[in-house]
Order: C-alpha cells, then sequence, then structure tokens
C-alpha cells in the first residue's frame, strides 16, 4: 500500500528547508500554525515567524508590507479563511501591486471532512485564478507540495497554494522536478485524457486502471499548476486524444474544469466532461463518504470518461 502523507505536513517541512536556504522567507500564521504546520517554522526560526491572530485580514496585509522591503512572506491560515475573509487584501494589496507574497492555504476541500460546509472550501481556486497575474497550484501529493513551496519562492509574484488535510498516496519518487506551469503526463493514452489536480490525481489513476481493464486507455495528466495552464498539455490532450475528463475537489464553476474548457472551445473543441463538486455546499461526514456523495471517485470518473468518449464518436 502506497504510503500516505497530507500535503499540508510537507508544506511545513519544505518550510524549515527553505528557511535554511534563504533568510528572506518569513512566515505568517492566523493561530493556526499546529494545523497549518508552520509551527515547526516558528520554532526553528522565532525571529522571521508571525503569529497574527485571528485576523486574516492583518495577516495578508502584513505579508504584503514585508514583501515591499524584500522578504519572501508565506502566509498560511486555512483555505476557507484565507480566499474568503482575506480576499480584498489578497485582491488589493498583494495581487494589484504584483508582490512577492505566498499564499499557503491548508485544510481546503470537501477533504476537512467533519469541519462541515462552512469549513469546506470549494471556491477557492476560482477566487485566485481570476485575479490577474496569480499563480495558482495544487500540488498532488507530499513530493510534489515539496517541491512548489520551493518553486513558489524561487517565482517573484504572488502564488496560491493548495493544500489538503489528510493524508494523500505518494505517487512521485525523489528524482521527481516540478515545474510550475508545466503538467505531467503520468499514463499515456489514446481513447481519453483525464487531466486532474490535488486529491483527485490518484482517483484518476485508479479511474485509468478501471478503464484500462475495458479496453478503454486513458491518458492520465497532472495539472497541478491551475494558473498559468499548460496550454500545450491541453492542446495535445484535446488534437491527439479527442475527448477529456477535468477532475478537482474543487466547485466545477471557475476551477481546473473551467480553466481546461476555456481553453479547449477557443482553440480546439472537443467533448469536456468535468467531475467535481456540482455547485452545492458540502456537509459534515468523513472525507471518503464525502468524496463519494459528491461524486469524486475513481467510479465517477471512469463513468465521465465512457461519457467523453461515447460524445467523440458522435
Amino acid at each position: 500500500m502506497a504510503e500516505k502523507i497530507a500535503t499540508r505536513d510537507a508544506y511545513g517541512k519544505a518550510l524549515v528547508a527553505l528557511g535554511a536556504k534563504n533568510k528572506d522567507v518569513v512566515v505568517l500564521d492566523a493561530d493556526l500554525s499546529k494545523s497549518t504546520k508552520t509551527a515547526k517554522f516558528g520554532e526553528t526560526y522565532p525571529e522571521r515567524f508571525f503569529q497574527m491572530g485571528i485576523a486574516e485580514q492583518d495577516l495578508m496585509s502584513t505579508a504584503a508590507g514585508l514583501a515591499t522591503v524584500g522578504k519572501i512572506p508565506f502566509a498560511s491560515t486555512f483555505a476557507i479563511f484565507a480566499t474568503g475573509r482575506a480576499f480584498e487584501q489578497i485582491r488589493n494589496s498583494i495581487a494589484y501591486p504584483h508582490l512577492n507574497v505566498k499564499v499557503a492555504a491548508t485544510h481546503a476541500g470537501i477533504t476537512v471532512g467533519e469541519d462541515g460546509g462552512s469549513h469546506q472550501s470549494i471556491e477557492d481556486i476560482a477566487l485566485m485564478r481570476v485575479l490577474p497575474g496569480m499563480t495558482v497550484i495544487v500540488p498532488a501529493d507530499g513530493p510534489e507540495a515539496e517541491q512548489a513551496v520551493y518553486a513558489a519562492a524561487e517565482l517573484d509574484g504572488p502564488v496560491y497554494l493548495r493544500f489538503g488535510r489528510g493524508g494523500v498516496p505518494v505517487i512521485h519518487g525523489a528524482d521527481y522536478q516540478f515545474k510550475i506551469g508545466k503538467a505531467e503526463v503520468l499514463r499515456d493514452g489514446g481513447d481519453v485524457a483525464i487531466i486532474a489536480c490535488g486529491v483527485m490525481v490518484e482517483a484518476a489513476l485508479a479511474a485509468a486502471d478501471l478503464l484500462a481493464a475495458e479496453g478503454i486507455a486513458a491518458r492520465v495528466i497532472n495539472m497541478a499548476t491551475v494558473k498559468p495552464l499548460d496550454e500545450g498539455a491541453v492542446k495535445a490532450a484535446a488534437t491527439q486524444v479527442g475527448a477529456i475528463v477535468t477532475a478537482e475537489e474543487h466547485s466545477v464553476i471557475g476551477g481546473l474544469g473551467a480553466a481546461v474548457a476555456e481553453y479547449v472551445v477557443g482553440n480546439c473543441p472537443v467533448p469536456v466532461e468535468m467531475v467535481g463538486v456540482q455547485d452545492v455546499f458540502g456537509q459534515s461526514g468523513n472525507p471518503a463518504e464525502l468524496l463519494k456523495e459528491y461524486g469524486l471517485t475513481a467510479a465517477d470518473i471512469v463513468a465521465a470518461a465512457k461519457r467523453a468518449v461515447e460524445r467523440k464518436k458522435q
């Protein structure tokens, strides 16, 4: 059985390593450092850690100020608070002046679980993707999350990093090299392309196995960078395969599926089926139950893939 690591744990580990390499890296948190895993950075580099309390708007504004004097701030809280409560500050104080702030949000999506719909951020990708100049990254596993943190620190400009609460299977080896804006083809196939991000990448791989057993060859693409989208990978999927399924732990409105569809409709129209949360709020439950309830399983991807293949024939 594959090892499981929560991407928030990988984030905390990467921060400590990054702090040793770059003295300009600073971390801010909103009274959730044990949950966001920034506490270890605070213990290791207390002079570069700022506990802002339950004041997310102040958290983002302070991060913006630190960026203006050459620091590289990682501002952390839960995704629902980062992108919801502090949206105006991210928009006007970080994105608008294009400051070098990394908004690193944890506990994203419905896999937050028992915390319920009020805390399950299923609109955060859409909110961050719409901001001009904002890079949006959704790692699939622990190793990719670590690499994404390092890459974000190297990029000059605002970045939204989306991390999850629970453990996810490790799919990348030690030699993996994440690159912002570059998709990763995990499996090739000519019947349907499955483009996924975050926890849904593992489900996409499982779906590809199920489809293969039925004679359907699926190309599986890990689109960890939702913005800027790897348009080349999408174009290749459309022109070479001719049918696309997107899979994300997010609303089907404004997220990865929307980004792919926006490109496809204007450049290389082919059938696109979206697997995601269907314009509803979440509810309390354990993560596995919620993924099944909201249609975010390998079986749901298989069903969508079959629909896409049939549409391709029309």
